[in-house]
Order: structure tokens, then sequence, then C-alpha cells
């Protein structure tokens, strides 16, 4: 047998055992970290898709929440576990402004860790006190503009999504308003509703029983598209053009996993995503399920990188110690 035959021989014997390694993952439980703390977004989109891959795979999926300094803990995990399909990563948005927000990260955002898919994503909305005068985001951008400063914005941490959406707002809008911090959402949105602040920038359904009540109004929603989950509410972008954010969650894996188990795993996820039981549980959160590639989830990646990394540099905020 000539050099070529054995070499074409040993890819073929190489290739059906990638194939026979896929077939038979898993072969034991799967842990599947957080990096944020229990009953947030992120731990519940990975426990709904960890139980429908311990369904369809045939062993559990396990969720381990390893919470602290800003979701980097459990993701410095994740990238230094074998690469072997038996530790998983479920991220929130804020997967892509960490690297902005540290100039320390122990790992590469891009480099360390394997896209398997985009899970889900949908907006935040800009909500105000009911007794508020502003209608739409036109009026509110000119109170600020009449009065400087005399807009509060509640904002919940330096690196959340409130204080990054009101950065970028400040920004586009080209107006000055007061900054409210808090420790808590929860205490800003009873504070919004109160009175004490006028604004805010925050998840739909931690808002959806104030907007009912009257007590809040929803002035539009920050992704570059209306949504269903939110008819006849504007989005910000049709008031400043470029204006766009959403919360997401995505899956990944120590980088060098192996790319049949990367293919297995995200054939799994978008049959589960796809389910019309699982579409309807994201959808009461107002989140819509994507499903995506894993090409398409680090294409992704990469564009929230870049887009908020503008506003942080800008607003110069730091997460470092």
């Amino acid at each position: 047998m000539n050099a070529v035959l054995k070499y074409a021989l040993a890819a073929l014997l190489g290739l059906g055992s990638l194939v026979a390694h896929a077939q038979t993952y898993p072969t034991k439980p799967v842990k599947v970290i957080v990096p944020n703390n229990p009953g947030g977004f992120a731990d519940i989109t990975a426990r709904i898709i960890a139980a429908e891959l311990t369904k369809s795979l045939g062993q559990n999926f396990l969720v381990e929440n390893k919470a602290g300094a800003g979701a980097t803990i459990g993701t410095l995990a994740a990238v230094q576990s074998p690469p072997d399909g038996y530790t998983l990563l479920a991220v929130f948005d804020s997967h892509a402004t960490n690297p902005s927000l540290f100039k320390t990260l122990k790992y590469d955002t891009l480099k360390d860790l394997t896209p398997i898919s985009l899970i889900v994503r949908g907006p935040s909305m800009l909500v105000v006190n009911a007794h508020v005068q502003a209608k739409s985001v036109a009026e509110l951008i000119e109170m600020a503009r009449q009065k400087p400063g005399s807009v509060k914005f509640a904002v919940v941490s330096p690196g959340s999504s409130a204080r990054l959406y009101m950065e970028l707002f400040k920004r586009m809008a080209k107006v000055e308003v007061k900054m409210v911090p808090y420790k808590g959402g929860s205490g800003a949105v009873v504070d919004l509703a109160g009175g004490q602040v006028d604004a805010m920038f925050v998840a739909i359904p931690t808002v959806t029983p104030y907007l009912q009540g009257g007590r809040l109004r929803g002035l539009a929603i920050t992704s570059e598209k209306r949504s269903a989950m939110v008819p006849g509410i504007p989005t910000v972008s049709e008031t400043l053009p470029g204006f766009k954010g959403e919360q997401w969650v995505g899956f990944f894996a120590p980088a060098k996993t192996p790319p049949e188990i990367i293919a297995r795993l995200n054939a799994e996820m978008v049959k589960a995503v796809n389910q019309p039981e699982v579409k309807a549980r994201f959808f009461k959160q107002s989140f819509e399920t994507v499903g995506s590639s894993p090409a398409e989830l680090d294409t992704w990646l990469g564009e929230q990188i870049a887009h908020w990394r503008s506003t942080i540099v800008e607003a110069g905020i730091t997460l470092d110690k």
C-alpha cells in the first residue's frame, strides 16, 4: 500500500471515529455553567434548555451557578474546563460588554470559547413615570434639552444594560440627564413607579404590571425593529437612527471542543427552541427564540462587542478595581 492510500485510509478511519464519538455523546452528565445568580434570565434560559437536552440526549444537563465579578468568574471556570463537551457555558448580554468594562480579563472572549447557539434575544423598554409629560422619545429628548439635568434616569450598576442604554441615549440625543444609581433593579422600578425618578431602560416583564396598572408608560423599545411582543410600541431608533440594543442568551463551550460535539449540541438546541411550548415560554418573557448556527453566534458576539465598546469608553465606565 503506497503512502497516499495509507493517509487516505487513516483520514477515513479518523472521520469514522469522530462521527461515532458524536453519535454516542454524551455518555455522562454535562455541566452547564451560568456565570450569573439563580433566578436571572440567563439562569432561567439555561434551565429550560438543559431540561430539553436532558430529554433528547438521555443524560442529565446540570446547571451550576458561578456568579461574581460581573459574570467573569463563571466564564473563566468554563474557559479552564476540559474541551470535551462536558462543560458548557450559558451567558447573558454582559458577555459582550465585559471585554470593554474589564481591562484585566483573564480570558479572550472571542478566542477562548467556541460558540454553539444564540438561544433567545429581546428588547428592553424605555419607560417613564405616568406623570412625566413626555409621551414619546422625541418629547423626552426635548424635555432634557430645555432643562439639562432635569430628567432623572434610574440605573442599577456601572455595567448594567440600564446604565449602558442610558449612556447611549445621552450620546445619540446629545442631552444631559441626571443619573440616579440603585443597588438593585426592583428598588429602581419601585421608585420609578412612585415618581422619585422619571425614566429607565428596563426588561419588559419587570415593568409589565406597572404598565398595565397605569403607573408607568412605555415610550419605546431598544431593538432595531418593532416587536409583536409589545404591539404598538415604537423603537428608539425611529427617533434616534442607529440606536439599538437587546438582551440575549447564548451557549458556548471551551475552545477546541470537538466540532462534531458542537454540531450535535447545536442541532439539539435548535430543535428545542423551535418547539411551540418552548417558544411560548420565552414569548411570555418578551423574548424571541433564535436557535442560530455557531457561526451566526460568533458574528453576533463580535458585532455586540464592537457596538458597545465606543459607548463604554466614551462614558469612562470600568469595572476594574
